[in-house]
Formats: C-alpha cells, structure tokens, sequence
C-alpha cells in the first residue's frame, strides 16, 4: 500500500521566494533486511541555493539506515520555479513501529519541513529447526592434489609456474652467455679478417679520390690510419698510438713483416711529410703510396690453414688459389703501375 505523507512550509516573502517540500515512502510496511524508497520533492524558485540536513547523515531513526543516495534530479515547473527529486533508499534490521523525523531543507537562515513519516518493519518467520537432518557423507569423490594446496596456490598457481620459467630461462641464459660468450639463440656476427677489412678500407679509400680533388693531408692521414690499425689487428703491435719510428722498430721483430717493412717505412716518411711539413706529393708519388700500402697488406696476409688429410683439392681449385693474389693486387693497383712493380718500374 502507497502512503503519502506530505508538508508545506513558507518562507517569508523575500529574494528566496516560497519553498515546498514534501516527502513519502514506497511502502510504510518492510519486512527486515528489505529496503524501500523515501522519496522527497523540493519546490523552489529558480536559482535558489539550500541543502538537506538529512544528506549525509548514516541514521533517520534508531535502526533506520540510509543504504544508498541515488542522484537528484531537476525538473523545470513554470512560473521561474523547478522541482528537486531526491530519493533516499533506507532499510532496517530490527522489526519495530519507527517514526522518522521531518525532512529538513536549508535555504539561507531559513529552515523548510516536511511531517514526519512512520514505517513498520516486519520480523522474518523462521521455521522450525526440528527438521534438519545431517549431511549425507560424500562418497567416491576422486582424489585431487589440488584440493589440499592451500588456497593462495591453488588460485596463482599459474604466477608461480611462470616465475619459476623466467627465473630458470634467466639463470640458463646467464650460464651459457659465460660458458659461450655470447647469448644463445642469437647468432654471432662475423668477424672479418683483419686482411679483408684493410683490403675493403683501401678500396673505399680509392674510390674517395681524396688525392685527386687537392685533399693531399686527408689521404695520407686514413692511408696510414689503415695500415696502422691493419698492424694492430694482424701482429698484436699498437701502431695506432705509436710514431712511424716505434711501428718500424716494433715491426722489424716480426718476422712475417720483414719483407715489407721497406715498403712501409717508405709510406710513413712520405705521410710524416705530408701532414707535418705541409708537402704537396707529385700524382705518382700519391699511386706509389697506395699500391706499397697494398703491397705491404698482401705480403702479410696470413697463410691458408692446411685442409684435413684425405681432402685434396682440384687442380682447378689449386690454380685459382695461386692465382687469387695477383688477381687483388690488379684490382686495387693504381692506373699504370702493376702488382708487384714500384713507380719507375722496378720490382718493389
């Protein structure tokens, strides 16, 4: 049954205007643990500011609760007026005839009331206990380890499985980068020869032209740049933080450099020249350097490693092998001088 119960209240005639406000419930009768709506509409003039008492308030009444305070709405009347609807959702736990007290709306110093409202809350019938019966025991329930983990495993089982696999996968990583040196599953760069990098910086060097457009200094100085860390790569020997006097002396222990220490020693006078007394090389002189730089790398290159017993090569194979030195020093020779030769046409 719908109840409304409903009050009126004036205000002094002033800049506020009148308001109304009044109030009613769902149902005056709830049955415990059950929640109903107290429904409260606010007539005012527009632009009127008040609050209700009542609004954040956890108690109506002894054992009458607030549960919940859905958002108000605004609706406009006519006449510069509008109407606030405001719900209250309540409840109780305690059966018992309770009298809420009047809604209260504040609006400036003065005060609007609605009457109060009663509710009656209904106990819960229980029925007799005397008819509960024991549990059936359970029989033939298949046995699970997972029911006697403990909870926080059974629930997370899958964190700790995928902890354990980034930990172990980690730890192998770890192990096999130290054993190896490198990480696994990763393929290692190939590390060039120190011959076949001089040789590819000489070509490089050559195609710059460096010597050609009047930059004398610049082709001396990434000539002998290559040469010297071709040394440190190839004999062990820290030409590049050495003078061309300590590189020669260095180099006139290793016995595979012997022989073309003379070509070298010859590239480093003229460079020294070059970069420190400020002297312009003719163009032969520029292409000599080049081909003794040439010279020099060919002469060191290291010996092919022997190939296992029982695996000859072809007679093809044995005339490219031999032949593949003359065929780089053509390659990289400068216009007019060829492999093995020095400027006026001696052997070098």
């Amino acid at each position: 049954m719908l109840v409304v119960l409903a009050c009126g209240m004036a205000a002094m005639a002033g800049a506020q205007g009148s308001v109304v406000i009044r109030a009613k419930l769902d149902s005056t009768v709830l049955l415990m643990g059950k929640q109903t709506a107290l429904h409260l509409e606010i007539s005012q003039d527009k632009g009127v500011v008040g609050h209700l008492v009542q609004e954040n308030v956890p108690l109506l009444t002894t054992n009458v609760e607030v549960a919940d305070r859905p958002e108000p709405d605004t609706t406009d009347i006519g006449n510069n007026r509008v109407q606030i609807d405001r719900d209250l959702i309540i409840q109780s736990f305690d059966s018992g005839v309770y009298v809420i007290p009047p809604m209260e709306y504040v609006v400036g110093k003065d005060t609007f009331r609605c009457s109060h409202l009663t509710l009656k809350v209904l106990p819960v019938v229980i029925d007799s206990m005397s008819t509960v019966h024991d549990y059936k025991p359970v029989e033939g329930v298949p046995f699970k380890i997972i029911d006697w983990l403990p909870d926080f495993l059974a629930d997370y089982w899958w964190l700790y499985l995928a902890f354990i696999v980034v930990v172990l996968g980690t730890l192998f990583v770890v192990f096999y980068w130290k054993k190896k040196g490198h990480i696994p599953l990763v393929p290692r760069k190939r590390e060039v020869p120190p011959f076949e990098e001089a040789m590819q910086r000489l070509e490089k060097l050559k195609e710059r032209q460096l010597w050609q457009s009047g930059q004398e200094k610049a082709y001396y100085t990434e000539l002998t740049d290559i040469l010297r860390y071709y040394i440190y790569r190839r004999f062990g020997v820290n030409a590049v933080e050495m003078t061309s006097g300590q590189i020669m002396s260095a180099l006139r222990k290793v016995e595979e450099a012997r022989e073309v220490n003379e070509r070298l020693s010859d590239i480093l006078s003229l460079s020294d020249f070059v970069k420190f007394a400020k002297v312009r090389p003719s163009s032969d002189e520029n292409e000599t350097a080049f081909q003794r730089a040439l010279q020099f790398v060919e002469g060191t290159k290291p010996a092919p490693e022997p190939e296992p017993e029982g695996e000859k090569p072809a007679e093809g194979d044995k005339k490219k092998a031999t032949e593949k030195p003359a065929e780089n020093n053509e390659k990289y020779a400068p216009k007019g001088i060829k492999p093995g030769t020095d400027q006026e046409g001696g052997n070098v």
